[in-house]
């Protein structure tokens, strides 16, 4: 009786982890068997054990590509995330903090903009125009506005969900005390965001380090290169080499996978707060 009632306890967590394992284990396992296969062994897309492992050739093989065009890639991709990160928290932090503590006919509006930017998929030529009249089009500064304005929508809905459980009192007593607005948010109010500061640079920074039709609409060139746009490299119509490209989606992967791994409770924290009082 006791064993039923164990098997029946974990039963779903068993399948559960099957699951987990089939849907994003077993496809890792397969990148990184692939990855460290020779050229002929990897065309075939055999799930074996390499007859001769040479992860740590192939890797190397793919960072010293075209003049080390993997190294130039990874550099503009941390710029990308990095300058993007810091503007969507900064942006969204204070937007949402304006929209939750301001409850008039303008912070609806301002709200169903936001709204609208999580729904209205985006618009290309249009961007490319407009990029091209301000003078910013194949620049990083101007991938950085784009990826900015296509993020702050998703970022400015988990502060606000986390600012809810924030008590108004606490503002409403620093601004009797006579500090200004700006004084309160970034005394008061930016250091309780920490949880949703760090969901909000966990989720941007994977999406945005992984978008690939981003920088391949509005950052193209050889010298502009990103890491996911290295994917090109090794694959062609004729002459595919495919176990440099898994090296390649290797490399790609293993940052965004480690700083999810070492975030995942936070990040757990900071989307699910708000969800019960607000």
């Amino acid at each position: 009786m006791n064993l039923r009632k164990f098997i029946a306890s974990i039963w779903i967590d068993v399948v559960a982890l099957i699951l987990i394992g089939i849907v994003f284990v077993v496809p890792f396992i397969f990148i990184f068997l692939t990855a460290a296969k020779t050229r002929g062994e990897a065309a075939l897309f055999q799930f074996n054990w390499p007859s001769q492992f040479q992860l740590v050739q192939n890797i190397r093989e793919v960072l010293l590509f075209g003049d080390y065009r993997m190294i130039r890639a990874l550099w503009n991709s941390t710029l990308l995330t990095v300058g993007s990160v810091t503007l969507i928290v900064l942006f969204s932090a204070l937007v949402a903090f304006v929209m939750q503590r301001r409850q008039d006919r303008m912070a609806s509006v301002v709200s169903s903009i936001m709204l609208a930017g999580l729904i209205i998929p985006p618009a290309v030529v249009p961007t490319i125009f407009l990029l091209q009249w301000l003078g910013i089009y194949k620049t990083l500064f101007g991938l950085i506005m784009v990826e900015v304005a296509y993020t702050m929508p998703f970022a400015i809905l988990i502060f606000r969900a986390f600012m809810a459980n924030i008590p108004r009192e606490l503002d409403e007593a620093a601004l009797m005390d006579g500090a200004p607005p700006l004084r309160v948010f970034f005394s008061i109010i930016l250091p309780l965001l920490q949880p949703a500061i760090i969901t909000v640079i966990v989720t941007s920074s994977v999406g945005i380090y992984n978008d690939f039709t981003g920088p391949l609409y509005f950052l193209p060139g050889n010298e502009n290169v990103t890491a996911q746009l290295t994917l090109f490299s090794f694959i062609s119509q004729f002459n595919s080499q495919w176990n440099l490209l898994f090296a390649d989606v290797l490399v790609i992967t293993v940052l965004p996978l480690i700083m999810f791994l070492f975030f995942q409770r936070q990040i757990v924290s900071g989307m699910t707060a708000g969800a019960i009082k607000g």
